[in-house]
């Protein structure tokens, strides 16, 4: 049995379900690889902008 991911449209043999902006989302490994390499990167950048503003609050 195969499913379609839909993040690339590809068809592969197994979906991973990934946390994305709250939601739950099913897509392939090479993607949901990709998609939580993207939210480390974003959550870093945030904390040294916070930091370089002096931030200090909670989100």
């Amino acid at each position: 049995m195969s499913f379609v991911c839909k993040e690339c449209e590809n068809e592969v043999d197994k979906l991973v379900s990934v946390k994305v902006s709250g939601k739950a989302k099913k897509m392939c490994e090479d993607c949901a690889d990709r998609v939580r390499e993207q939210a480390e990167i974003a959550e870093e950048s945030e904390s040294v902008v916070q930091g370089m503003m002096g931030f200090k609050g909670r989100r």
